[in-house]
């Protein structure tokens, strides 16, 4: 991907994905594995070209270095992003920050974030909040 391609859906989704996983300065191996796992299993990511993810996860970074980054980096994801693909964004969001079974606060307010920027419904929000609560439960 060239700097000045547009990303694709399948880049949105995993711009989501690491924004979601580097928004507190700590992406944890759980939660880089669950981001893999999706990206394996998911058909979505059928024909996704791995190599890529290693490039949109430098844009986050550097976009995250950027004053007005985040509202750039939303912007991209929504230009890019289907509004049909924008719950599974939000599910996918969830996941990750779900996965190693913490949740901090600067975590949750960009899950706020992303719901917000993708304008997931609150209830629908809280569903999606719901299953990915019960997928990571441990025993």
């Amino acid at each position: 991907m060239s700097d000045t391609a547009p990303m694709s859906a399948q880049d949105a989704l995993i711009a989501v994905m690491v924004a979601c996983s580097a928004s507190d300065q700590n992406m944890r191996t759980a939660e880089l594995v669950a981001i893999q796992r999706m990206v394996n299993h998911m058909p979505v990511f059928a024909d996704y070209d791995q190599d890529r993810i290693r490039r949109i996860s430098q844009i986050v970074f550097d976009l995250f270095e950027e004053e007005d980054g985040l509202d750039a980096l939303f912007g991209l994801i929504r230009d890019a992003l289907p509004e049909r693909l924008h719950e599974t964004a939000y599910a996918l969001a969830c996941d990750v920050v779900t996965a190693d079974g913490n949740h901090n606060e600067v975590e949750l307010r960009m899950l706020d974030e992303v719901r917000e920027e993708l304008k997931v419904d609150r209830l629908h929000a809280a569903a999606i909040e719901w299953g990915a609560r019960v997928r990571h439960m441990k025993p």
